[in-house]
């Protein structure tokens, strides 16, 4: 599937859960990968995306709170263009994203306030993408 076929088929979804960002030592990873959405190994120490109130529960420092966009469109690891377009369109309307590829689908972590308006831009991304579809057929 091309980019803009992507685009079409995005289907975003915003869950309801809030998300931070933490950096924890490799000793600590035991007791709270089982917990995070994602775990990143960086020289530094482990990026975990955890839920806000779980962080909180452990007493964790955190940055980035964010509720997290699913995009339910199986996307390819090696698409061209798909994510490319999504966050220059979020860029424009000043929009923050930290993006996941994982093996189905990408998730957008987006700031909190920023998650409503994000979905309508994603969304409008999306119906465009329709129209010009439907317009090449």
């Amino acid at each position: 599937m091309t980019g803009d076929s992507l685009l079409a088929r995005m289907d975003p979804h915003l869950g309801e859960e809030e998300f931070v960002f933490c950096s924890v030592s490799r000793s600590q990873l035991a007791d709270l990968a089982s917990d995070a959405v994602c775990v990143f190994d960086e020289e530094e120490g482990v990026t975990l995306i955890l839920e806000r109130a779980k962080a909180e529960s452990m007493g964790l420092s955190f940055a980035f709170p964010c509720r997290r966009i699913t995009l339910r469109v199986h996307s390819r690891l090696d698409a061209i263009g798909f994510l490319a377009k999504i966050l220059t369109r979020l860029a424009e309307h000043g929009v923050p994203v930290n993006c996941v590829s994982a093996y189905y689908h990408d998730h957008l972590f987006v700031p909190v306030n920023d998650a409503e308006r994000t979905l309508a831009v994603l969304r409008e991304l999306q119906q465009s993408a329709l129209l010009c579809e439907s317009m090449r057929k």
